[in-house]
Order: structure tokens, then C-alpha cells, then sequence
């Protein structure tokens, strides 16, 4: 065959095979971004006049004066504080447990409501999470049948909006879970099952662990002692180097101190919950750099009572935690319904446990972004506001430095260089698509 024929034929193919894929790719669009103070939170300053090019997805350059190219689209935040987008480390989007009809009892939203109907529930608190300034959310679990999976592939098709997920699967832990149930309950029908993976031996643990690899988990999560026969510090080792196989990390769902001392001894990634941590926990934490995850629950919330002494020991905690520099990040378990906020807003009233605990407010906006970025392992690509990270940009009217409570009022968000919320409008049409735009592999 002529070689010119053949090459054609070639072209045609792979244009059939591959659309738009071979052609010469239209330059990205720039956005410049005019922003009156930037907000560095690994600094804890303010710059001032700053330009952020933002180039398809990515930021292209950030600095005073910079040229904006001709035809670039401006966006004028000059009125307001510009910073990169936060963190929730310590979240469900997939639960929404309720006064009616499960009269707030987590036990009963699993067995009424299904798989696909959380789904649905998780996008929407997904979209309620990024209008609050939330880029990067962490799903720890407790959403049915890998619907925080589903979640996250929505998301990096381009299908619907919302934050980046880190989810963790389905919870491992040994018989039970954090469930109770009834001997007919395992032996008929396990409705523990899929809340939670029973893993009792070696065997199990690793079965588990490749389980939620197989069904697209990016960090493992385990019940360390929601039983009596909670996991050893030899266990949690064996969690922790089967997971990272995979590239993954652990996080231990902590309640005792006897399972803080194993996931400590053990050398486990991050401690989610803080009632059983010590000063002498935290000195540990902190000599093995093991993240806090603490979920501080403050008091006010309408159908969540905290007693006043519980929420004292909680301030505390949160206070010896700072003072032995242990890795704080910011972090709710926000996974009910309070009336009247949405699931971002539900999260940014746990910010009064950190003013009462008289964090600074530069060391909060850390825990809220640096720390989350490293917890989550998004810190070389996805985060900060610097040149060739992707552009996930939040701004708001105040400056957190000076009163955090500044975070409660976000009027624009930008994910991955796209905008969805301007002025305090949600707008997120360009975030939805047929798909798959990214690429049909991804799981």
C-alpha cells in the first residue's frame, strides 16, 4: 500500500477511535484574577495587588503587575481576601441522619435508605461543602455501598461539581463495626454489611484492604477498637503496609486509649476523634508527625447537644494538642442535618472550638489548608495558590487573620480554573457535562 494512503488511513482511524484527541489542541483560556489581598496561609500574611493567571485548569503565574495576556477574562476581586481553598478532613457526604424519621439515629438511615439515594445525597452535600470554600474534602466512610466512590468519579468526569474527594471505602474494623447487632441479624442477613468490612484475622485484613483498592478508595480507614477485641499495634502495621501497596495511607477511627497507644506504637498516618487523646499521646503524635483529626464538636447545634463539661474537655484537648505541635487539621464529622444550614455551613460552626481554644488564627487557617493539604497527599499539585498547581481559589469579603469567623461569608469559589460561585451566586453550568471527558478509566 502507498505509504501516503496508509499513513491517511492511519489518521482517519484514530480520529474515528479517539475524536478530537489527535487534532491540534485549542490553547487553554486565561483568567486573570485581580486580587486586592492574598492570603498566604503557610506565611500567616496579606500580600497586596496581587495577579493570579489562572491558564485552563492551572494556575499560570501569581505576583504584583503581572501582563494579563490580551483576551483573557478578569475577574475583580479587589474588595476582597483571596486564598486558597480549605480543607474538611473528617466528613460523611453520604449520611444525613435526622431528627425525622430516624430521630437522629445513624442506625437507622442505613437500613431505610439506599445506596443510590445517598449517592444523590452525597453530590448535593458535595456541592453544599464547595459553595462554603471547601476544595478538598475527605470521606471517611459510612456511605453504603461505595456511593463516596460514585461521588468522587462524578466529580473527576466533569458530570456534576464539587470538592476533590479522598475517600476511604468502606470501614474496616473487627466483627460489628461500630454496629450492634443481633445474632439474627449476621446469621440471616449482615446488615452490618456495607457499612462496615468484618476483618478479624491477617487474611481478612488484607482481603478488605484490596477490596476497597478494587472499588476505588484512595485511603484506607479502620474501626481501631469499636470492640472489645479492638486491633493490636501489630495489626494496625499489618493495615498500614498492605495499604501502601496501593500508595495509600491509614486512618484509625480512635475511642480508647488503649487504641491510641497501638495506632501510635503502630506508626498510623492520622487519629480521627479526639476523646481519648492525652498529653502523652499528643507528645507521640507529634514526635511521629501522626495527624489529628479531632472533630470538635462545639455546642449550639440544634439537635446535638454538648454537655458543658464534655465540651470543656474538649477545648482542652484541643488546646494540649497546639501546644505540643501536633499536626492539627480541621475537621467535623458533620454528618447530620442541622435546619437551616447547609452542609459547608454545619462546618464552619465548628470554628468556635478553635477560637475558644485560642488557637491562633493563623495556625487555625493552616490546620484548615497546609495541614489538609499534607493529610490529604494533594500538596504538590492541588492547594496552595502557586504557579502550576491546579486553581482551587475561594475569596471572601474580611480577613480570616484578623476574625476567622470572616470564612462564614464566601463569595466566590473557583475549582480546577472553573468558576462556581460568583458574588455569592452558585454558578456551576459549566461544571456539568456528559462525560467522560477525563478519561473512561477512572476509578
Amino acid at each position: 500500500m502507498n505509504l501516503v494512503i496508509r499513513n491517511s488511513l492511519l489518521v482517519i482511524c484514530a480520529c474515528l477511535l479517539f475524536g478530537d484527541g489527535v487534532r491540534a489542541q485549542a490553547p487553554a483560556p486565561v483568567t486573570a484574577i485581580r486580587a486586592g489581598r492574598l492570603l498566604d496561609p503557610e506565611a500567616g500574611r496579606i500580600l497586596t495587588n496581587q495577579i493570579i493567571l489562572v491558564e485552563g485548569t492551572r494556575i499560570r503565574d501569581v505576583g504584583p503587575n503581572l501582563a494579563i495576556p490580551p483576551g483573557a477574562q478578569v475577574i475583580d476581586l479587589s474588595a476582597m481576601t483571596v486564598m486558597p481553598g480549605l480543607v474538611e478532613a473528617h466528613n460523611h457526604l453520604a449520611l444525613t441522619y435526622k431528627p425525622v424519621p430516624e430521630n437522629n439515629v445513624y442506625y437507622y438511615t442505613y437500613v431505610q435508605e439506599s445506596t443510590a439515594l445517598r449517592a444523590i445525597q452525597a453530590a448535593s452535600n458535595g456541592i453544599q461543602m464547595l459553595a462554603s470554600g471547601f476544595t478538598i474534602v475527605r470521606d471517611m466512610g459510612n456511605n453504603a455501598l461505595y456511593a463516596d466512590t460514585a461521588l468522587r468519579q462524578a466529580i473527576e468526569q466533569g458530570w456534576i461539581p464539587g470538592p476533590t474527594i479522598i475517600n476511604s471505602g468502606i470501614i474496616i474494623g473487627g466483627m460489628g463495626g461500630q454496629f450492634f447487632p443481633t445474632p439474627e441479624m449476621v446469621t440471616d442477613h449482615n446488615i452490618v454489611y456495607p457499612e462496615y468490612l468484618d476483618a478479624d484475622t491477617a487474611d481478612e485484613i488484607v482481603k478488605a484492604i484490596r477490596q476497597n483498592v478494587l472499588f476505588g478508595a484512595k485511603v484506607i480507614k479502620i474501626c481501631v477498637d469499636c470492640k472489645p477485641y479492638g486491633y493490636t499495634a501489630d495489626e494496625i502495621r499489618l493495615v498500614i503496609r498492605e495499604a501502601a501497596k496501593s500508595g495509600m495511607k491509614v486512618e484509625g477511627h480512635v475511642q480508647t486509649q488503649n487504641g491510641a497507644r497501638n495506632a501510635i506504637e503502630a506508626g498510623i498516618w492520622s487519629i480521627a476523634h479526639s476523646g481519648a487523646l492525652t498529653d502523652e499521646f499528643h507528645k507521640l503524635m507529634a514526635q511521629k508527625g501522626i495527624f489529628r483529626a479531632g472533630t470538635e464538636t462545639p455546642p449550639g447545634l440544634e439537635g446535638h447537644p454538648v454537655s458543658a463539661q464534655a465540651y470543656e474537655r474538649t477545648v482542652a484537648g484541643l488546646k494540649n494538642a497546639f501546644a505540643n505541635k501536633v499536626p492539627l487539621t480541621f475537621s467535623t464529622d458533620a454528618d447530620y442535618w442541622v435546619p437551616g444550614k447547609t452542609r459547608g455551613e454545619l462546618c464552619m460552626e465548628f470554628l468556635k472550638t478553635w477560637i475558644d481554644a485560642a488557637i491562633p488564627n493563623a495556625d487555625t487557617l493552616r490546620a484548615m489548608t497546609i495541614n489538609g493539604y499534607k493529610l490529604s497527599e494533594t500538596e504538590t499539585t492541588r492547594g496552595p495558590i502557586k504557579a502550576g498547581f491546579f486553581a482551587d481559589i475561594i475569596a471572601l469579603p474580611g480577613n480570616p487573620l484578623d476574625d476567622l469567623n470572616a470564612l462564614k461569608n464566601v463569595q466566590f469559589v473557583m475549582k480546577d480554573g472553573m468558576v462556581f460561585k460568583k458574588d455569592g451566586v452558585m454558578t456551576p453550568a459549566a461544571f456539568f457535562h456528559g462525560g467522560p471527558v477525563n478519561g473512561w478509566r477512572i476509578r
